[in-house]
């Protein structure tokens, strides 16, 4: 519940309909799943590999909190309040409208498995491994992954629905629920903060 504010699935939603416009059904599909796979698979190597990161830059978890939440809260401040240039300028949409694999890139990342989404998945992996001993550390590492696959597999049907939401809700209705999710989005990163900045003074 935590990542599906940050990955978006309703924005990328939109992204898949500006630059899938040439894929016929089928192919759409198949973009959309090999797209979240390769989310997942991005997402899960960021979680495994999260504290080895750390240590190989030398990132404390109270600093990685607070620069994660500063992430988070900076996507959700865009998603709330909108600039009024489009999101893709009309050269990469172009580019990326003239590409028959779009699964990975923009798809899988940066829209699935951006910024947000691995800040978040390599803070949960350095708190399990700082708060947790023994068998503990697997059966966290395992539910995060069951997470993982679950917030997938909701993107999967909401970018398989693409053109139904967006002939349903409307771009009226689409701009609310991004910025609902964008809100969300600025309390979690808010959060973040004071958990490391709390963090930080217990030290």
């Amino acid at each position: 519940m935590t990542l599906l504010p940050i990955i978006n699935p309703v924005g990328t939603a939109v992204l898949l309909l500006g630059i899938g416009a040439h894929l016929d059904p089928a192919s759409r599909e198949r973009q959309v799943r090999k797209a979240c796979i390769y989310a997942s698979g991005i997402l899960i190597a960021f979680l495994l590999l999260g504290t080895l990161i750390m240590q190989v830059f030398g990132i404390s978890i109270p600093g990685l909190r607070i620069a994660g939440g500063l992430v988070i809260a900076f996507l959700g401040f865009r998603m709330l309040f909108p600039d009024t240039t489009p999101a893709i300028s009309p050269e990469a949409l172009a580019e990326a409208q003239a590409k028959t694999d779009i699964s990975f890139s923009p798809l899988a990342m940066p829209s699935l498995s951006g910024p947000g989404s691995i800040a978040m998945v390599i803070s949960m992996s350095s708190t399990i491994r700082h708060e947790e001993q023994g068998a503990r550390v697997i059966v966290e590492h395992v539910g995060v992954v069951i997470g993982i696959a679950v917030a997938a597999l909701v993107c999967y049907f909401v970018l398989r629905a693409a053109e139904q939401l967006s002939r349903k809700l409307g771009s009226a209705g689409v701009g609310a629920i991004a910025r609902i999710m964008g809100f969300l989005m600025i309390c979690i990163g808010v959060q973040f903060i004071i958990n490391g900045v709390g963090e930080l003074l217990n030290v």
